[in-house]
């Protein structure tokens, strides 16, 4: 059989290609092209690697800034409640003197009117015993048809009023 002869010649033969090919290819691929992948594959787990840190200082900035912006808005609140403490007390101390001063007017005004009123009181009282006495005076010269002299009708009047 001449297959069976020709295997040494032929697989000499394919055994020096297949030697070539994967020596070509060893060199081309493991030689050429694995550095540079392996390369790649390094830059960019060190360009992970750094932007994993990158993004963990960006987060204590932040935690930082939050903290920071939490504080100011607590010192604003408190400072506001003052403002506001101290607008509320301004305020119930104008409300207090405006009330003081309304209340001494009032007091004022209720004063002057007492006085009028007891004046006036006064006056009446005073005139009463001479509008009494001219009453008397006009009854008696009615009833009787004697004349009596202002005089004696303001004692008669007092007396009576003394009584009662």
């Amino acid at each position: 059989m001449p297959q069976i002869s020709q295997i040494d010649a032929t697989f000499a033969s394919q055994l020096f290609w297949l030697i070539i090919t994967f020596g070509l290819i060893f060199t081309v691929i493991g030689l050429g092209m694995v550095p540079k992948i392996s390369g790649t594959v390094e830059a960019r787990d060190m360009r992970i690697q750094q932007d994993l840190e990158a993004a963990e200082r960006a987060r204590g900035e932040a935690d930082a800034t939050e903290e920071a912006y939490r504080l100011r808005t607590e010192q604003n609140r408190a400072e506001a409640l003052k403002v506001t403490a101290a607008a509320k007390a301004a305020s119930a101390l104008e409300a207090e003197r405006k009330l003081k001063a309304a209340d001494a007017e009032l007091a004022e005004r209720v004063a002057n009117a007492e006085a009028r009123v007891r004046s006036a009181t006064d006056a009446a009282l005073a005139d009463i015993d001479n509008v009494a006495a001219e009453a008397a005076r006009e009854m008696v010269a009615k009833l009787s048809g004697a004349q009596v002299s202002r005089e004696q009708a303001a004692q008669a009047v007092k007396a009576a009023m003394a009584h009662g």
